[in-house]
């Protein structure tokens, strides 16, 4: 199975309250993510980590020694930090900026930040991070029309991976919560 994931921010203690987490502390919410991420992916899947996993995080390498499946890194802005300190090739098959995937019946491009506009962007998704669950930026009113433009932030989706399908379920609940 193939998973999403994004702004975890594993070890960064202002997430909590910039992004209202529901966690009293940081190594509550680490525990809690490694936690749902290992109950969902076994070492036979594929999970993307769409940007930001860690943020200021003592000991990257103890938490990534902890989480299951094959791992794939698409970078985003919090990630040349704790880069520098692992050797990202032991822990991930590929680090990206950007990719284009399919699961077989879905052509998605991954990227941190939001796109408005990729290759085949009528046909295929935009699966991204970036935002948390913010709708206050001017270009909201752009992303919450998408139905193809897809938020695989731990804020919009219970904390933990999803499969496409939940994934898709996930951001068009919280668009008709949040629209334009």
């Amino acid at each position: 199975m193939v998973f999403f994931i994004a702004d975890t921010h594993f070890g960064h203690k202002n997430v909590l309250k910039l992004c209202n987490r529901p966690f009293e502390t940081v190594e509550q919410m680490n525990e809690r993510l490694i936690e749902s991420w290992n109950r969902r992916v076994t070492g036979r899947d594929s999970i993307y980590v769409i940007g930001d996993l860690f943020f200021r995080c003592e000991d990257p390498e103890a938490i990534l020694r902890r989480l299951h499946g094959k791992k794939h890194l698409i970078v985003g802005n919090h990630n040349s930090s704790w880069m520098s300190k692992v050797d990202v090739g032991k822990y991930f098959q590929s680090v990206e900026l950007m990719e284009v995937i399919s699961d077989g019946a879905h052509a998605m491009t991954l990227c941190h930040y939001p796109l408005l506009s990729w290759k085949h962007a009528k046909t295929s998704y935009m699966i991204h991070g970036h935002i948390h669950a913010n709708t206050d930026m001017d270009f909201w009113p752009l992303i919450a029309t998408r139905e193809n433009v897809l938020n695989a932030g731990v804020d919009l989706n219970g904390f933990q991976p999803v499969p496409f399908d939940e994934l898709l379920a996930n951001n068009i609940r919280f668009k008709e919560d949040h629209p334009a």
